[in-house]
C-alpha cells in the first residue's frame, strides 16, 4: 500500500530501465573514512539549516521538514541553536513548540502517525513530548489510538506503520532523566505485534501481514524493515535476536555490490538507504563492516555520501537527480550521524538556553490529558488517554482514575475503583481486589512500582502505569 502521508517523503517508482541504469552507472568510491563521514555530516547540517523558513519554522500544513530535528540531534546540533539570520526569538525549537501547542494542530482529522512523528521530533529538539504545554501531551495523544480489539496495535491495524512508529516514539522518547516512560507490558504488546508482521523473507512492509500467509510471503520493503527493526531494538530486543538477525539478512540480500545501495521496492534511492542505515544504527549494527561491506568494497554509507551534492551539502533522491531533496537530505544526515529515528537533544551552545523545555505544572481550569495503562496481572492490558480539567498545579491518582471512568479514550480503561473517594490505598480496580501480597501498584514515568493510593500526587505529563501483582 502507499506510504502514509504523515511519515513518507515523495517517492518515484523506478522502472526496470531506470533500475538497470542506476545499477551500472554509479561512480566508484573508496569505503568512507571517519573524516569523510564527518565532512558529509557537517555539510549536510548546513544544508538542513537552509530549510528553515523566515519565521523559524520547519513544520507547517501538510508534509513538512520537521524530521530535520531528528537529524540535527543525531548530528549534535541543538534545534534551539538553529535560527533564521541569528534571530534567537525565532529559534526552531520555540517555533515548533508553539505549533504543537495550538488547538488546531495537527488537523481536523488527525491520525496516530501525526502524534508519533511529533513525539519523535519534539524529543529530539529538547521538548518533553508529554509536557509540551498545559494542554498538550503527545504521549497521551498516542495512547488514544490503542486498539482494544487488537491489543498491541496503535491506529487501524491495516496501517501497520502506525504500530511501528508507536514503538519508536513511546520507547525512543525517554524522560528528561533518560528513563523509558512506558511499562514493560506495553512494550511487550507492541513487540509481539511487530514480530507477528515479519514477512517470510525477514523484512516488513507498511501494511499489516499478521495472519495472512499470502501477505507474509510477499516481498518486504527496505524502508519499513529499517523502521521495524529499530522499533524492536528500542523496545529492548537485542540485536542477536532471531528476528533482528533475519531482518539483517534481508537487508544484506538487497545490497548492490558496486555501490553499497539497497535495491529497494521503489528503486535505488537515498531515503531507503537512510531508513535502512538508521535501523542498523538503532540496533547497534555497523553499516560499514561485516555483512554490509560488499564484495566490491562498498557500504551503504558509501552510497549515501555519493548522493551528496557539493557545494551546498544537500542529498539527491535518485542517483540520476541533479538537485537536492529535503527529505533525502534529512534521512541521509540522520543515518550518517549514527542516528536511529530520534536522538536525545544535544546541549545547546546558545547562552542561557536549556537542554530541555517542558510545562512545569497543570494550569487550573485548562483541560489536559494523561497517559494511563492498567495491567490486571493476568494478561489483560488496558491503555488509554484520560481527559481531565485540573483544579490546581497537581492532581491525584484518585482524580485521574475517577476521570477515566467516563473520559478515557478508548473507553473501558477503568470501569470501577475502590475506594471511590478519599486518599487511602486503592484496594480494587475494574473489579479485581488486592489479595495478600498481590496488590495494585503504581509507577509514574517508568519509576519502580509502589503501592497505589488515591492520594498519590500526579504531575503534568506523568505517564501512569497501574499493575496488579506482588
Amino acid at each position: 500500500m502507499p506510504r502514509p502521508a504523515s511519515l513518507r517523503r515523495p517517492v518515484l517508482v523506478a522502472s526496470a530501465a531506470l533500475s538497470a541504469f542506476v545499477l551500472t552507472s554509479l561512480p566508484a568510491s573508496a569505503t568512507s573514512t571517519p573524516a569523510q563521514i564527518a565532512t558529509a555530516k557537517t555539510n549536510g547540517v548546513a544544508y538542513l539549516k537552509t530549510l528553515q523558513a523566515a519565521d523559524g519554522s520547519y513544520a507547517g500544513a501538510g508534509l513538512s521538514n520537521e524530521w530535520a530535528f531528528s537529524a540535527f540531534a543525531a548530528a549534535g546540533t541543538a534545534a534551539v541553536d538553529v535560527t533564521p539570520g541569528g534571530d534567537t526569538s525565532k529559534n526552531a525549537r520555540s517555533v515548533y513548540r508553539t505549533l504543537l501547542s495550538t488547538t488546531s494542530w495537527p488537523s481536523a482529522s488527525p491520525v496516530v502517525t501525526d502524534y508519533e512523528r511529533a513525539t519523535l521530533n519534539a524529543y529530539a529538539t529538547g521538548i518533553d513530548p508529554a509536557r509540551v504545554s498545559a494542554s498538550r501531551n503527545l504521549v497521551a495523544d498516542v495512547y488514544r489510538y490503542w486498539q482494544t480489539a487488537e491489543p498491541g496495535y496503535f491506529g487501524p491495524s491495516a496501517n501497520f506503520n502506525g504500530t511501528v512508529f508507536a514503538a519508536l516514539a513511546l520507547n525512543g522518547a525517554k524522560t528528561q532523566a533518560g528513563q523509558t516512560r512506558i511499562p514493560q507490558t506495553l512494550r511487550n504488546a507492541m513487540i509481539t505485534r511487530i514480530r507477528a508482521n515479519q514477512h517470510d523473507d525477514g523484512g516488513w512492509n507498511y501494511s499489516k501481514a499478521e495472519g495472512d500467509p499470502a501477505k507474509l510471503a510477499a516481498a518486504s520493503d527496505v524502508d519499513m524493515t529499517g523502521a521495524a527493526m529499530a522499533a524492536l531494538c528500542v523496545s529492548g530486543v537485542p540485536n542477536t535476536d532471531i528476528d533482528i538477525v533475519q531482518a539483517k539478512a534481508f537487508l544484506k540480500s538487497k545490497l548492490v555490490p558496486n555501490s553499497g545501495a539497497f535495491n529497494a521496492m521503489f528503486g535505488i534511492n537515498t531515503d531507503s538507504n537512510g531508513w535502512a542505515v538508521s535501523g542498523l544504527n538503532a540496533c547497534g549494527i555497523n553499516p560499514q563492516t561485516g555483512d554490509f561491506l560488499t564484495s566490491m568494497g562498498k557500504t551503504p554509507v558509501d552510497f549515501l555520501i555519493a548522493q551528496q551534492i557539493n557545494p551546498g551539502g544537500g542529498f539527491k533522491y535518485l542517483p540520476s537527480d541533479t538537485q537536492p531533496s529535503a527529505y533525502a537530505s534529512i534521512d541521509a544526515v540522520r543515518a550518517l550521524a549514527g542516528g536511529g529515528f530520534t536522538s536525545a537533544p544535544p546541549v545547546p551552545v546558545t547562552p542561557g538556553a536549556p537542554q530541555w523545555v517542558a510545562q512545569g505544572s497543570f494550569t487550573s481550569g485548562t483541560a489536559t490529558k494523561l497517559a494511563l495503562t492498567v495491567d490486571d496481572g493476568a494478561g489483560g492490558l488496558k491503555v488509554c488517554s484520560v481527559s481531565l480539567t485540573p483544579t490546581g498545579g497537581t492532581t491525584t491518582l484518585g482524580a485521574v482514575l475517577d476521570a477515566a471512568l467516563g473520559a478515557a479514550t478508548p473507553s473501558g480503561c477503568v470501569t470501577g475503583v475502590t475506594p471511590s473517594s478519599g486518599t487511602g490505598t486503592v484496594t480494587a480496580v475494574n473489579g479485581k481486589a488486592n489479595s495478600g501480597s498481590n496488590t495494585w501498584k503504581v509507577s509514574v514515568d517508568g519509576s519502580s512500582f509502589a503501592g497505589a493510593t488515591r492520594g498519590k500526587v500526579i504531575n503534568v505529563g506523568d505517564t501512569i502505569a497501574l499493575r496488579w501483582g506482588a
